[in-house]
């Protein structure tokens, strides 16, 4: 196997009509030449971000895949309203980043998300695209996941999916049966957004659309609170993280 070292990420605008994404590019480095290099690449990955846009922590998210081999682009939430969004996780932040959430609509994710998509099949046009998204962004990967030549996606506590729809509708768990790849929902028992009721929803819809629980799954995380992901979070989980990345990088 080949060993990949940390890339250097770059941000790159990728332009979509009504809004231009700023996003956050990053590629593995390895021993093998460049022509081998991507004729070895089998996957890359969209990275959906929290309220808090695209800042350190999922900048790093995408350097860390990128070292594990899978280029991986950071994809903004907030193009229209706040197209350079970057925030800490103080209150003050969360309540800047939800006011922009609140502004946003499934159709502009999935539009924007359409496009990461066309832009990185011109780059790897053989390996299959995943999406991960954190919070707001796994809510946002939920979505994603209806997508056409999305072949995996994981809602990392992903809040609201059994409860409504970013500009209204139906709740987002109704698209289940859209989903023709694969969807995998993370949730720890003690995150406070995603109450037991909602979670039960969830895994409840995903064994009914399929029974076998391989393509469609649901993962309880016991202890875990929301955020345990983010190391740059006071809810950062260790034992968790660890389980989410062994999950995410999985074949």
């Amino acid at each position: 196997m080949a060993s990949f070292e940390p890339a250097g990420g770059m941000w790159v605008e990728v332009l979509n009509s009504p809004a231009c994404l700023r996003c956050w590019w990053v590629e593995p480095q390895g021993s093998e030449s460049d022509i081998e290099m991507d004729s070895s690449i089998n996957r890359v990955y969209i990275v959906l971000p929290e309220v808090f846009g695209v800042n350190a922590w999922v900048r790093s998210v995408a350097d860390r895949l990128a070292a594990h081999g899978y280029p991986a682009l950071a994809v903004p939430l907030f193009a229209r309203t706040a197209p350079d969004l970057e925030l800490a996780y103080e209150t003050s932040d969360l309540a800047q980043g939800r006011r922009h959430k609140d502004a946003t609509t499934s159709d502009q994710i999935l539009g924007d998300v359409a496009t990461a998509l066309s832009w990185l099949r011109a780059r790897y046009p053989q390996a299959a695209v995943h999406v991960v998204g954190f919070c707001f962004g796994g809510h946002a990967a939920f979505l994603a996941a209806t997508l056409p030549g999305v072949a995996a996606a994981f809602d990392f506590y992903g809040a609201g999916v059994s409860r409504m729809r970013p500009g209204g509708g139906p709740p987002s768990l109704e698209l289940l049966p859209q989903v023709a790849g694969r969807l995998t929902c993370l949730c720890g028992t003690a995150d406070p957004l995603i109450p037991a009721e909602d979670q039960a929803a969830i895994e409840a819809a995903l064994k009914a659309c399929d029974s076998s629980t391989k393509r469609l799954r649901y993962l309880e995380i016991d202890g875990a609170d929301h955020g345990f992901m983010c190391e740059a979070r006071s809810s950062y989980n260790p034992q968790a993280s660890a389980l989410g990345w062994r999950l995410l990088l999985e074949d």
